[in-house]
């Protein structure tokens, strides 16, 4: 069943717009929803929780956010040398963390190992292990 609506449709001559009313026709009844996917960039969400990717993922951020918040890794208050041995410093940043690890040492951590994360993930499809 479709019913006819009488809006606002703005039409433009130049730089002034002249307004008009038109007739529009919308339709009432709902169309079903058409099922597309299965091409080449469809997503499969139903098996993502424990999925190879998924755990890639968490255990590659949470190692890089361990590695950080532990001294394995350089952050905002321990720099690196030139011999790659890590020494204190005082960066000015207010931390919480009896550690000293600070919100930019999060976010950097976090990042790192998304990006370590990836780099693992796309390796395994490129050679079909994963």
């Amino acid at each position: 069943m479709a019913a006819t609506m009488m809006t606002f449709v703005p039409q433009f001559n130049g730089l002034r717009p002249t307004a008009s009313v038109a007739p529009v026709r919308s339709l009432v009844a709902v169309q079903p929803l058409r099922r597309r996917g299965g091409g080449a960039l469809s997503a499969r969400c139903g098996d993502y929780i424990g999925s190879p990717t998924n755990l890639i993922m968490v255990i590659s951020t949470s190692l890089m956010l361990f590695a950080g918040r532990f001294g394995l890794a350089p952050s905002a208050n321990r720099k690196s040398t030139a011999g790659l041995k890590l020494e204190a410093r005082d960066s000015g940043l207010q931390t919480g963390d009896p550690a000293g690890f600070t919100l930019a040492d999060t976010l950097a951590c976090g990042s790192v190992g998304h990006i370590i994360g990836v780099g693992v993930v796309l390796g395994l499809k490129g050679i079909g292990s994963l």
